[in-house]
């Protein structure tokens, strides 16, 4: 629930800091012709124009690699939908994808007449009650939409951003927003800015009643998830008459039914205008070059009075309102308050009170509820909206405990922090911790879009001084002034959303049309899509890591040390990296989570977790299959303080028999929860069909072996960690000496390593004949894998994996999306990619994916088989995947700790140099052929194991048998407890 990281400023720390106060006001600044706003001493360095037509633009310089992340900001969203027509920016948002009539199209003026009588023909459709003759209509409207499609290229834009080599097309609408973003090369601005200009400029809203089957898909994805059944019915109960409660994004089933055309376009022309929106581009970038482009391509844009959204104020919330939620998954709640508007001072407060609250370390619900391990979990947050916001505490009950009991034990967090009964020291840390958090994340183009992005949501970016200085603000926050706000805002005034399990009898199903698969025309070009891609562009050089130089080489007593020194700023992560994990020692994840509740002879774990917080710096132990890694990460000046810190909780903590009586209680709840998890489970059915029934998935202790794990064996694996074999890993201001000179006296070690037990090896099944593996599930969807074993890595043939994948499967503009989404409308999400392993000696992977509605499983499966075997043609896709994977490479900039864990990476697969050098190398010869033939030798005529969760009430189980015998597995089966 807390953003801030992402609408905050970073500091540069010269001393503490906690202590760091910095100025910030408006100045006006004229450069290159243009006068721009900006704030004194913002670290994102952002400048803020307002064109002639009213176009916010927002502008940011990083100069650290070659791209620039884009955001244009429209100021609507859900809360902005028409109260007769909810969904309808969301299916905007979608439409803007389709083109205009200079792309997207063969023939506009021959198509045109086709769209404006599937436009009158949803208006009819939409006025006419009687079922019989709605599916008379809605078949005029399918044959008519194919005859549009004679026109109409599918995805073109999309293929226009493979061409530039943007790599992350999406969009999303929001309550009060509507964003389309883009990741681009500094080398391809005026190409994209012109495709930009162009696609606001005249939309066309074609191929609608296939784009309107993935947006039901949506819905059910939406039924499917009891998380956000629990958010709608919580914000419904928060906000009886804002929108904020009484809509949502993607709207109701009646109005997804009842789509009207005439209403989108009338949107899109009150709200889709200059002056209610926001260009923001962050990257690398020159200010006075690229505000004069966006200033000639958007220019056209006319401004147009505004009539925004305007609630009547929200009545005062008098009592305390209980919803119950039912559904198959896990228990679950959320006890929330209405808040106050985004760069208020209330809004202020109650920041700081969700992290009080709760932190992750030393929060009041951290140490007394998750330290004392009383709930599964439980957590606070606050999310500031531009009318008002919402302080959320949630939790998940543990074994045995009702939600009630759990909401208690929530509120009585609330109780001690209106008593005043936390340590002020915990405002400090807590600010400090903000700050760390701030300096490490503007670093990063999409954060610093994002931070700008939402101001201009909120209030246009006119209080971007007042968010900027909003962490220093909190530093002044007083305990009393806590306390006295706390009193009067914690009252019986929440909403209590607790989901049980159970069957939601509400859920209604999206009736399925009819609908006749629409031409792509995939190998057609518009002429301006032509233009676009034939602009030649200045090159962007590659540039690959030498490990020899990039990196330093040291030994610390008989460990090997890697380091890349920082020279940005104060901040350091260093890692013990072990080489062994689950697969060497099944206790060991164990041993990892019962560390953070045991005390030494010198600290408490509620001291030691406030010692971390207190000082900024946070440790953590990731124990994977294979890899263990010991980390920690802060500032520099505390970096003494903190691994002695860390040292002394590894080799000093001692047994606390309660606190592994109430782990293993809680595991054994996880384990349940799990068991109710869709996506576990289809995880699950993947890993038994590539290993059979012993496998990584279900491969750990028993139930039986956790209810009788001992103290001592987790203790011993603790205290003899570092005995072990391990690397040190280290990004830092210090020098590899001065490093290696420190941590030898903070980190002690043996003569030599003790080595590790074996690894336990899976043995992948042979995949000779088609095979289903079931799992039954409450369920809207149906939800199908294929999963097909192929054969070890082989580093030869990386380049042409990646070039088949963004081709094949791995995009919007691939031939999987065109076909099973775009042509065919069989499913909001779908994706076929061929999966390398992490280690050469691990096989690659064939998987494929639709999630779609019960009713259209068959389709979907023999659209998705229809492409495993045949293999479409199109030579222009094909080119622009080429490119775009070679852009890719060539704009890609690995810098700071990311050196150490590429080599890392690259040296488990055998390279002893920079992979993607043999890579790009590679793809440059590469033809359609190549990856023809890669199709036909791997996926093609191949039999798969399909994977498929679904409930057994909506499907037929005689269907599943003509793709394979069908085995049904149960959960103990797929869990293996």
């Amino acid at each position: 629930m807390k953003f801030k990281l992402f609408t905050l400023a970073c500091f540069l720390i010269t001393g503490s800091i906690a202590q760091a106060q910095t100025t910030y006001q408006w100045k006006t600044g004229t450069s290159g012709g243009y006068t721009y706003k900006y704030v004194t001493n913002d670290p994102t360095k952002s400048r803020f124009y307002t064109l002639k037509n009213g176009l916010t633009v927002i502008l940011s310089q990083n100069n650290k690699e070659p791209n620039i992340t884009y955001k244009m900001a429209v100021r609507a969203g859900s809360n902005t939908d028409p109260r007769t027509n909810t969904g309808l920016a969301h299916y905007l948002e979608h439409l803007l994808f389709k083109g205009t009539d200079k792309f997207g199209t063969l023939n506009y003026a021959k198509e045109k007449p086709y769209l404006d009588k599937i436009e009158a023909l949803y208006e009819t459709y939409n006025k006419t009650t009687d079922p019989v003759k709605r599916k008379e209509i809605y078949k005029e409207i399918d044959k008519t939409s194919g005859e549009a499609s004679n026109y109409s290229i599918a995805n073109e834009y999309d293929k226009m951003m493979k061409s530039i080599g943007s790599n992350s097309t999406n969009a999303h609408t929001s309550v009060e927003e509507t964003v389309y973003e883009e990741d681009l090369p500094s080398n391809a601005i005026d190409k994209f800015l012109a495709v930009q200009a162009e696609r606001f400029r005249a939309p066309v809203f074609r191929i609608f009643h296939t784009e309107l089957e993935a947006v039901y898909e949506e819905k059910n994805i939406g039924m499917d998830n009891d998380g956000r059944k629990m958010y709608e019915k919580m914000l419904y109960s928060l906000f009886p008459t804002h929108n904020y409660g009484q809509q949502t994004t993607i709207g109701t089933i009646e109005h997804l039914k009842n789509p009207s055309l005439v209403e989108i376009r009338k949107y899109y022309d009150k709200y889709y205008v200059p002056n209610n929106m926001a260009l923001i581009m962050s990257g690398d970038i020159n200010y006075d070059d690229l505000i004069k482009k966006i200033d000639k391509d958007f220019a056209y844009m006319k401004p147009k009075p505004l009539s925004l959204y305007n609630p009547a104020p929200e009545k005062p919330l008098t009592q305390v309102q209980k919803v119950d939620i039912y559904g198959p998954s896990a228990e679950n709640l959320y006890v929330a308050y209405r808040g106050f508007a985004q760069n208020t001072h209330e809004s202020l407060l109650l920041d700081l009170i969700g992290s009080i609250l709760s932190n992750g370390k030393a929060g009041l619900m951290d140490i007394n509820i998750n330290k004392q391990q009383k709930m599964l979990r439980a957590g606070a947050g606050y999310n500031s909206m531009k009318d008002y916001g919402i302080f959320i505490l949630s939790g998940s009950p543990k074994a045995g405990q009702s939600l009630e009991e759990a909401q208690k034990l929530l509120l009585e967090q609330v109780e001690l922090l209106k008593k005043g009964e936390f340590d002020e020291s915990l405002i400090k840390a807590t600010v400090a911790n903000i700050k760390l958090a701030e300096l490490q994340g503007f670093d990063n183009n999409d954060v610093r879009a994002d931070a700008t992005m939402n101001a201009f949501i909120q209030n246009r970016g006119t209080e971007w001084d007042k968010t900027l200085a909003s962490t220093d603000a909190m530093g002044k926050i007083t305990k009393k002034e806590i306390v006295d706000f706390a009193n009067k805002f914690f009252i019986n005034n929440y909403v209590a959303v607790l989901k049980h399990k159970g069957e939601d009898k509400s859920i209604i199903k999206v009736e399925k049309p009819a609908i006749t698969a629409v031409k792509t025309n995939t190998n057609e070009v518009s002429p301006f899509t032509k233009n676009i891609i034939a602009q030649p562009v200045k090159p962007i050089a590659p540039k690959f890591l030498d490990y020899t130089k990039d990196l330093q080489f040291g030994k610390a007593g008989i460990a090997d040390v890697i380091a890349v020194q920082n020279t940005e700023n104060g901040i350091f992560r260093m890692g013990y990296r072990f080489d062994m994990g689950s697969y060497n020692y099944k206790l060991l994840p164990y041993a990892a989570q019962y560390l953070s509740f045991l005390s030494t002879d010198k600290y408490s774990a509620e001291d030691i977790s406030k010692a971390f917080y207190n000082i900024a710096c946070s440790y953590s132990i990731n124990v994977g299959t294979d890899v263990t890694t010991v980390s920690i990460t802060g500032l520099q000046e505390n970096f003494d303080k903190a691994v002695a810190l860390l040292e002394d909780v590894l080799a000093h903590c001692k047994p606390n028999e309660k606190a592994l009586e109430d782990l293993k209680g809680r595991l054994l709840k996880s384990r349940e929860n799990a068991k109710l998890n869709k996506s576990s489970i289809l995880s699950g059915l993947m890993s038994y069909a590539q290993y059979g029934s012993d496998n990584p998935f279900n491969y750990g202790l028993s139930n039986d072996e956790i209810k009788n794990m001992k103290s001592a064996d987790l203790i011993y694996i603790l205290h003899n960690l570092t005995n072990y074999k391990h690397t040190i890993t280290y990004y830092g201001p210090k020098t590899l000496a001065a490093f290696s000179a420190d941590i030898v006296k903070a980190h002690p070690l043996a003569k030599e390593f003790t080595d590790a037990a074996p690894i336990k090896k899976f043995v992948y099944t042979k995949t000779d004949s088609n095979k289903v593996y079931f799992a039954d599930y409450d369920m809207v969807q149906a939800e199908i894998r294929w999963v097909r074993n192929s054969g070890l890595y082989d580093p030869a043939n990386s380049a042409k994996i990646a070039l088949f994948n963004n081709y094949f499967g791995g995009g919007m503009g691939s031939v999987v999306f065109q076909t099973i989404r775009e042509s065919k409308a069989l499913a909001y999400s779908t994706f076929a990619v061929y999966s390398s392993p992490n280690s050469k000696e691990k096989e690659n992977t064939i998987i494929a994916y639709v999630g779609t509605q019960a009713d259209k499983m068959n389709e979907a499966v023999a659209g998705m088989n229809e492409l495993l075997t045949t293999l479409p043609e199109s030579d222009k896709s094909f080119d622009l995947s080429k490119t775009n994977s070679l852009n890719g490479i060539e704009t890609s900039r690995i810098t700071k700790d990311g050196i150490i864990y590429n080599y890392l990476a690259d040296k488990k697969l055998g390279f002893d140099h920079d992979s993607r050098i043999d890579e790009y190398a590679n793809l440059k010869p590469l033809t359609f052929n190549d990856v023809k033939s890669f199709h036909q030798n791997n996926l093609s005529g191949k039999p798969y194991n399909y994977c498929i969760v679904a409930s057994e009430k909506k499907i037929n189980m005689a269907d599943l048998a003509k793709f394979g015998p069908v085995t049904k597995l149960s959960l103990e089966q797929i869990f293996g407890y």
